[in-house]
C-alpha cells in the first residue's frame, strides 16, 4: 500500500507482530515490552533500538509518528482460563493506553490481536465499548475470529484480529479467505527431544488406535488419570491444541501427544514452528520461553490480516 512504511509495536512480546511486518518491507521506529524476559528476547532479535517498558510511562511525544499500530494487548482478563473481569482488570484497561496514543499520532492503520472471549465477555459490553471509542478516536472498525488451523498453521488457535483503518484513508478491509494448507503436527516435529518431555506413568488409556487420517483439528485419542486440562493425549497427524502461556496438568502449556510410540509435551523449538516462528528466533528457555510463545502473535496471522487491507 502506497504511504505506509513505518509501525510501532506495543505491548510486543517476542516480536510476532514484527516479524510479519518486517517480512512486508515496513520499518519498526518503537517498541515496548513490560516483561524484562519477553524485552530481553525482543532484544536479541532485533536490536536496532530501544525496548520500552511500561507502556503507562511512556508520554505520546516520546513515541515516533507511524503509518501503523499494532497491539497484542494483554489478554489475559478476557481469557476462559482468567477472570473474564474485562475492562474492570487493569490489564483489560490496557486498551485505553493504546487509545491515548492513536488519538495524538493518528496513524492510517490499526492492527490488535487479542483472545476470543473478548467478544463475549461481560455480555458482549468489552467489544461494544472498544468499537465505540476507535469509532470516536476517528476509526472504521472491522474484527474477526479466526483459526489459525485455517491459515496454513498446524496449531489450533482462535483469536480476534482488529483491523481498524483511519476514517478518510481510503482503505477498505476484507476478511481473509482460509486457505487451509496441507500441513499438520507431525510436519513440525523433531526427531529427538529431552528425555524430560516424555510421560512415564501407568494410568495412560490410548482410545483410538491404528491409523488416524490427517485431519486440519486436534485429534483426540486418549487420556491420562481423569482427562482433565492437560491430561488429554492427541494425534501427530492432526493439529496441536493452542499453546498456552500457563495451563496445568501433565501436558502443560503445549498439550500430550502420542508420537513414535511415546506420549510427551513439545518442545521449545517445535513450538516457535507451531508459531510460525524461524527456528532461530531467540526466547527464553524453560517455563518462561514456553510462556513467551504461548503469549505470542503467529507473524502469519498479521501478514494476513494486514494482506486484508486494500484501497477503496
Amino acid at each position: 500500500m502506497k504511504n505506509i512504511h513505518t509501525f510501532v509495536d506495543l505491548f510486543a512480546g517476542i516480536g510476532g507482530f514484527r516479524v510479519s511486518l518486517q517480512k512486508l518491507g515496513m520499518k519498526c521506529v518503537f517498541s515496548c515490552e513490560i516483561d524484562p524476559y519477553a524485552r530481553e528476547s525482543y532484544q536479541k532479535n532485533f536490536d536496532d533500538h530501544k525496548v520500552w517498558g511500561d507502556i503507562c510511562e511512556i508520554k505520546e511525544s516520546e513515541i515516533p509518528q507511524h503509518d501503523i499500530l499494532c497491539a497484542g494487548f494483554p489478554c489475559q482478563s478476557f481469557s476462559i482460563a482468567g477472570k473474564r473481569t474485562g475492562m474492570d482488570d487493569h490489564r483489560g484497561r490496557l486498551f485505553y493506553e493504546i487509545l491515548r496514543i492513536i488519538k495524538f499520532h493518528k496513524p492510517r492503520v490499526l492492527l490488535l490481536e487479542n483472545v476470543r472471549n473478548i467478544i463475549t465477555v461481560n455480555k458482549g459490553e468489552v467489544i461494544q465499548t472498544i468499537k465505540s471509542q476507535l469509532d470516536k478516536a476517528g476509526y472504521s472498525v472491522h474484527y474477526s475470529l479466526l483459526n489459525a488451523s485455517d491459515y496454513g498453521i498446524p496449531q489450533s488457535r482462535q483469536r480476534v484480529y482488529f483491523v481498524c483503518l483511519l476514517k478518510g484513508s481510503g482503505l477498505k478491509y476484507k476478511k481473509p479467505p482460509p486457505d487451509q494448507k496441507s500441513v499438520f503436527l507431525q510436519d513440525v516435529l523433531d526427531n529427538e527431544v529431552d528425555e524430560r518431555l516424555i510421560v512415564h506413568r501407568d494410568d495412560i488409556v490410548i482410545e483410538r488406535k491404528g491409523l488416524c487420517e490427517p485431519a486440519h483439528k486436534p485429534i483426540r485419542i486418549g487420556y491420562l488419570n481423569k482427562g482433565g486440562q492437560g491430561e488429554r493425549i492427541y494425534h501427530p497427524n492432526g493439529h496441536a491444541i493452542t499453546l498456552a502461556a500457563d495451563s496445568g496438568g501433565v501436558g502443560s502449556r503445549t498439550g500430550l501427544y502420542l508420537i513414535r510410540g511415546v506420549v510427551r509435551r513439545l518442545s521449545i523449538p517445535e513450538c516457535k514452528r507451531l508459531m510460525g516462528f524461524d527456528d532461530s528466533h531467540i526466547t527464553a528457555d524453560g517455563t518462561q520461553g514456553y510462556r513467551q510463545l504461548g503469549n505470542a502473535v503467529i507473524p502469519e496471522m498479521i501478514t494476513r490480516a494486514y494482506s486484508s487491507i486494500v484501497s477503496a
